[in-house]
């Protein structure tokens, strides 16, 4: 498996994809006409058929969370787009709507009236003003040109879709916390039951799906559901964009079918950066325990990923390489977390403070044995503990790195400090210190 497959990323390389001109030349919304023509239920039966699962990190099957929302709800039902990208790593939904946001627009619609919706929402968040300007610019001309509004396309179909940007809170990609701020609320993880099909926004059924999910909708829908199919695993179908990061020569978004190693993408990419190694990599963004060398050629799919014992989650691969300090890279990661829990759960809450005070004593070379126990110790007092998956994933990095490289936590409290220089891993550096 070699080859790339650009269906999302297929215009980006062209001056003018992000406008309705541009989109409409590569056969834009000519799907929608179709989808128009269809039963709904038809339409819902060929997102299952596809086997397409959620983009946004924990793959659900796509049809299926469509075919929960009750039929007998006397409230409205929406559709609610996570464009929240918050995950250290991951870069592939931000780029999607900046080159390409017609093909998200006409993804909504069709989904929308696949779940017999009138009013859907793309929550974005608001540090990436200029994706916003683009979401809203195309929504416009979407709206000018019928395909939004009343009557669309003269087929009695009525959608009402919003740009909603939040103020930059990655618990908000959470789906209940988006839901909250989406209603003007605090974005904080709601409680489940009840679950957002049965009672979302606003009270009603809501199905909330992932940029990219959404977005490869028209592609299924004009081209089938064998066609899909035929890409990927069998039980991780079609494609899916690669965030390729770090310590690689090209670094970038590489559109490509699921079950892809990292040794081929790393292939396409060019390698690790020209006189290193490969030291350890995330196959899903820091929130997914991460890997080593051994792990080049384990199949980038849910449950190939799975089994070696990490997560698919938003392919951002994180590449690291022997000029990094694992203690450092962790610091960092839980650093994050600790700043972006929303504090509503305790486990969460304190357990990525003291990660946070932890690891920078291990970091400067103060801790011991014991601490690494804590560490443990603590990280099961987290996991499957908390509200939301914020506090897992915070788990994540600190219990893999303790695994794999518990020799480099020891080197420094042995040796009483850091055994790396941080600038040799700077590209600047070129691997030298400067």
């Amino acid at each position: 498996m070699t080859t790339l497959t650009p269906v999302l990323t297929k215009t980006w390389d062209q001056p003018d994809s992000f406008t309705l001109a541009g989109y409409e030349r590569e056969g834009g919304y000519r799907t929608l006409r179709r989808a128009l023509d269809m039963e709904p239920d038809d339409l819902v039966q060929t997102v299952k058929d596809s086997g397409l699962r959620g983009r946004g990190g924990a793959g659900f099957p796509t049809g299926m969370k469509w075919g929960f929302l009750p039929p007998d709800s006397p409230n409205p039902r929406y559709l609610v787009v996570n464009a929240d990208e918050s995950e250290p790593g991951t870069c592939k939904d931000i780029p999607l709507m900046l080159a390409n946001p017609h093909v998200l627009v006409e993804g909504v619609i069709i989904s929308s009236y696949a779940i017999r919706s009138n009013h859907a929402f793309i929550y974005v968040r608001g540090e990436v003003l200029h994706v916003i300007r683009r979401l809203q610019a195309a929504v416009a001309e979407a709206y000018e040109a019928g395909y939004l509004g009343k009557d669309i396309l003269g087929s009695g179909y009525d959608l009402e879709l919003v740009v909603h940007t939040g103020a930059g809170a990655y618990i908000c990609g959470e789906e209940t916390a988006l839901l909250d701020s989406l209603e003007g609320y605090r974005g904080q993880p709601r409680l489940k039951p009840p679950f957002p099909a049965v009672a979302g926004l606003y009270g009603g059924p809501t199905v909330i799906n992932n940029v990219e999910s959404i977005a490869s909708v028209p592609a299924i829908v004009e081209n089938g559901a064998d066609w899909f199919t035929s890409m990927g695993t069998e039980k991780s179908a079609g494609f899916g964009i690669f965030s390729l990061s770090g310590h690689v020569t090209r670094p970038g978004q590489y559109e490509a079918p699921l079950g892809i190693t990292l040794r081929e993408l790393l292939d396409m990419a060019g390698g690790i950066r020209a006189g290193h190694r490969l030291k350890f990599w995330t196959p899903g963004g820091s929130s997914t325990p991460i890997f080593t060398d051994e792990h080049l050629d384990v199949p980038l799919d849910f449950e190939s990923v799975g089994a070696a014992g990490s997560m698919l989650g938003t392919r951002a691969l994180q590449i690291f390489d022997e000029t990094v300090c694992v203690v450092r890279a962790v610091l960092r990661w839980s650093e994050f977390y600790a700043h972006e829990s929303c504090g509503k759960c305790t486990p969460c809450r304190e357990g990525t403070y003291w990660y946070k005070q932890m690891l920078k004593r291990l970091e400067a070379g103060q801790g011991s044995e014991e601490d690494l126990e804590t560490l443990l110790d603590l990280s099961d007092n987290i996991l499957g503990r908390s509200f939301c998956a914020l506090g897992d994933g915070a788990t994540s990095p600190v219990v893999s790195s303790i695994k794999l490289f518990r020799d480099e936590y020891v080197q420094h409290f042995e040796r009483g400090g850091c055994p790396f220089d941080p600038a040799r891993s700077t590209i600047w550096a070129g691997g030298e210190t400067r």
